[in-house]
């Protein structure tokens, strides 16, 4: 009797230690930015069409084309600094999960041309909720945060590309 009091305090001693033994860890990795149109869960890529560039929501960057190729970078070109982010359209490339979504670039340039607007989008969350929105920069490549948001559903259905 007294040994399986024994070996009962044993079992319960080990759960309680393997349990305390586990680690909670909580990554961020592939969080959508708050200029993002909202409604959208398992989505790697959004297209840009007012400047021709893609924002990889897994690594937090932008692909445009630049010098010649496609350049991976936390900060749209220089040229942009100035875009709205916010306010401008973002076709969310909902079927594409590769690496190189500028593979169907000629496509996504001629039906999602400089201007296209889609259905009506709103972003994510607001200017102001102190996230890294992945286009402030130190260097005074900041944008202007002025215009408004609008008011929507998304853009479910638009942005498809086949892989």
């Amino acid at each position: 009797m007294k040994t399986i009091k024994l070996i009962a305090i044993g079992i319960v001693l080990l759960v309680t230690s393997a349990t305390q033994a586990q680690v909670s860890v909580n990554v961020n990795i592939g969080t959508p930015p708050s200029w993002g149109p909202s409604g959208y869960d398992q989505v790697d890529y959004y297209y840009l069409p007012d400047v021709q560039a893609y924002y990889d929501i897994r690594a937090s960057q932008f692909i445009y084309f630049g010098s010649g190729k496609w350049v991976r970078s936390r900060y749209l070109p220089r040229q942009y600094r100035n875009y709205d982010l916010y306010n401008g359209y973002k076709v969310v490339l909902n079927d594409y999960h590769g690496r190189t979504p500028y593979t169907y670039y000629k496509q996504h340039k001629v039906k999602y041309y400089k201007g296209y607007k889609g259905q009506p989008q709103r972003s994510i969350g607001n200017r102001n909720d102190n996230h890294n929105d992945n286009h402030n920069d130190n260097r005074n490549d900041n944008h202007k945060d002025n215009g408004n948001h609008k008011g929507g559903n998304g853009n479910k259905g638009h942005g498809k590309s086949k892989h």
